[in-house]
């Protein structure tokens, strides 16, 4: 398991990605940061909606309830034009670290 402080840095990122090219609910997001890093990084939905609602108070993502029938009401999140720019800036932002990171490391011909 990862360290929880590199998890909570790089958690906004991760959210952020994930809505940005359709709406998804909170549940859907934290098995897709599970499924997609191979079981590594794990979030569990209680520490999942926090975060969400605080970017959802920043602007920059959007909730909405979806109610189907026969299913529980979900609200579903997706990004928002400001949410775009931050999550432009962030993916530069953390290129930049895991560079540096590496190199420092000796990781780059690794």
């Amino acid at each position: 398991m990862l360290d929880r402080e590199l998890k909570k840095g790089s958690a906004e990122l991760l959210i952020l990605s994930l809505v940005e090219t359709r709406a998804r609910h909170g549940y859907e997001i934290s098995k897709m940061i599970e499924a997609r890093s191979g079981g590594t990084l794990k979030f569990n939905v209680a520490s999942l909606y926090p975060l969400l609602y605080r970017l959802e108070k920043r602007g920059w993502i959007e909730g909405h309830w979806l109610e189907k029938a026969g299913q529980k009401r979900r609200r579903c999140y997706k990004l928002t034009k400001e949410g775009r720019k931050i999550l432009k800036a962030q993916r530069t932002t953390w290129q930049s670290f895991v560079a540096a990171i590496n190199q420092i490391a000796g990781l780059d011909n690794a």
